[in-house]
């Protein structure tokens, strides 16, 4: 799906939704508050309207955001471009081994932060990801909240660039 801004600023809310709601992991909210600012300038403009949507939500929508994404290197559901994300990645390649330091690592995490590990994994192997995990699970937990919405808005960039003609 190749948009151009022209064709963004000319959907309606429902349309709107439809082709850029999940960029932001099964929350369509983020997409239907940005409709609101129609026009756009450029892809960016999109991007930072929507980055400053969830910046400016309540604690409960960030929460909420975060804990839409699945776990990083389990094999839970999650959506197919999640899917794809963590394929380019290597994490749907595994060692039996490597699969339980994942797994380990996200129920510390999930138990201490009360919401999945988040990294924006395109350029990322799965030895730089585990290596962060350890490093960040002990964060603060609003260091941890704050910069897991760092990588959710690189995911939703890097989700924007894949769809847009610039």
């Amino acid at each position: 799906m190749d948009l151009h801004c022209e064709e963004v600023n000319q959907m309606n809310r429902k349309e709107f939704i439809q082709k850029v709601g999940w960029v932001f992991e099964h929350s369509p909210w983020v997409a239907s508050a940005a409709w609101e600012n129609i026009p756009f300038e450029s892809r960016e403009h999109l991007l930072q309207m929507m980055i400053d949507i969830v910046q400016n939500a309540e604690e409960s929508m960030q929460l909420a955001l975060l804990r839409a994404h699945p776990d990083l290197g389990t094999r839970l559901q999650m959506s197919e471009i999640s899917q794809k994300e963590q394929a380019g990645a290597g994490l749907d390649q595994l060692t039996k081994e490597e699969f339980e330091d994942f797994v380990s690592l996200n129920q510390c995490y999930v138990q201490r932060f009360k919401f999945p590990f988040i990294m924006a994994v395109k350029g990322q192997s799965k030895e730089s990801i585990l290596a962060a995990m350890k490093q960040r699970v002990h964060n603060s937990y609003d260091e941890e909240f704050n910069i897991a919405l760092l990588e959710v808005y690189k995911i939703a960039g890097f989700r924007l660039n894949d769809i847009f003609i610039v």
